[in-house]
């Protein structure tokens, strides 16, 4: 567990070594966050609301899932690339289990993330745009435990998608076409409520919601009582699934490497 740790702190360290790269991140946060922001003033400039969403809420919403947005995936990449460039043989030699070294070095990356990204939206949001907050603190509590799971759900999709590569020629148009989906089908455009209905009903068969919508659903209000503990129990369902789902892949994976000699 310790070398997990050091692993992680390598990554912040390295995530904030570059101060010009670190300094345009947290600027171009800011004019995300402005972005999002005049654009749902227009949609609303002569309406007082869309569908159950006023122009608080909405914004609300749209704030919340950018923040969780750069949370739900950026651990396949490197994986992908080790495979791609022959790397992963090496990797598979040391001291430690590569898909949790990734998982570490990842979370390190999302608590960098958190300074450079997270705390800017935050004061904006709260100071100067005035989102909503949290209806009770039990909605509170159940966001930051929906939010943990949403973001272990979408790091082993990522991995999912980066395994791939082992099969496939070019993984990164994979990847674009599911950074797509999973932008549309999370909620992190749009509240899923607002599809129709039968994309709506697709939807809930689906794992993404669990990474965006339902947690942020949650912050607004908009799934309460006894809604929230079972919206909890199928992230943690979703969670297993995909847990054992790539270490499944990852078993297959690593015997096509040992065939051809990786």
């Amino acid at each position: 567990m310790i070398k997990y740790l050091k692993l992680m702190q390598s990554a912040i360290i390295l995530d904030t070594a570059y101060s010009i790269r670190y300094w345009s991140e947290i600027l171009s946060t800011i004019i995300k966050v402005l972005i999002s922001y005049y654009f749902w003033l227009v949609v609303y400039e002569n309406r007082v609301s869309v569908s159950v969403y006023s122009f608080k809420s909405m914004i609300t919403y749209i704030l919340i899932a950018a923040i969780l947005q750069d949370y739900v995936s950026g651990v396949g990449t490197e994986l992908a690339t080790k495979i791609r460039d022959g790397s992963i043989a090496s990797e598979l030699t040391k001291p430690y289990d590569l898909l949790t070294k990734l998982v570490a070095l990842d979370l390190g990356k999302k608590l960098s993330v958190f300074v450079k990204n997270t705390l800017p939206i935050i004061l904006i949001s709260y100071f100067f745009l005035g989102i909503d907050y949290p209806h009770t603190w039990t909605s509170a509590l159940s966001f930051m435990v929906s939010t943990f799971l949403g973001v272990l759900i979408g790091t082993q999709i990522d991995l999912i998608i980066a395994v791939c590569a082992f099969w496939t020629i070019n993984v990164w148009g994979l990847r674009i076409m599911s950074l797509s989906v999973l932008m549309f089908f999370s909620g992190s455009l749009m509240p899923i409520s607002l599809f129709p209905n039968w994309l709506r009903s697709l939807s809930s068969i689906l794992p993404f919601q669990s990474m965006i919508y339902i947690p942020v659903s949650i912050y607004t209000g908009k799934i309460a009582g006894n809604e929230i503990a079972y919206s909890i129990f199928m992230q943690m369902i979703w969670l297993v699934f995909m847990f054992l789902g790539i270490r499944l892949i990852w078993f297959f994976a690593l015997r096509r490497v040992t065939v051809y000699g990786g």
